[in-house]
């Protein structure tokens, strides 16, 4: 997984707010932009914490899996299988 980036802390600047809709939004300066296209979001006291979504990449997702119970295994499908033929050409 890709680590996330470390910045140096910044002086707090103003940012621009607007109505999208019903939705109030920010204007991100682009020094401050966030990779991807999503973000965590909450809310500290009156604060708004905007935080990069870390996203699981696959091996990390499988290994979190539990493992299955036995009544949710594949059947073993060998002895459902008929008998091989064998055809000369």
């Amino acid at each position: 997984m890709p680590q996330p980036h470390h910045r140096e802390p910044s002086s707090p600047r103003q940012a621009k707010l607007f109505r999208n809709n019903k939705s109030q939004a920010v204007r991100i300066p682009a020094d401050f932009a966030f990779p991807g296209d999503r973000v965590m979001i909450h809310r500290d006291g009156d604060r708004l914490i905007i935080e990069p979504l870390q996203r699981k990449d696959l091996l990390e997702v499988l290994a979190g899996l539990d493992p299955l119970e036995p009544e949710d295994r594949f059947p073993d499908v060998d002895d459902t299988l008929l008998p091989v033929k064998v055809i000369e050409l």
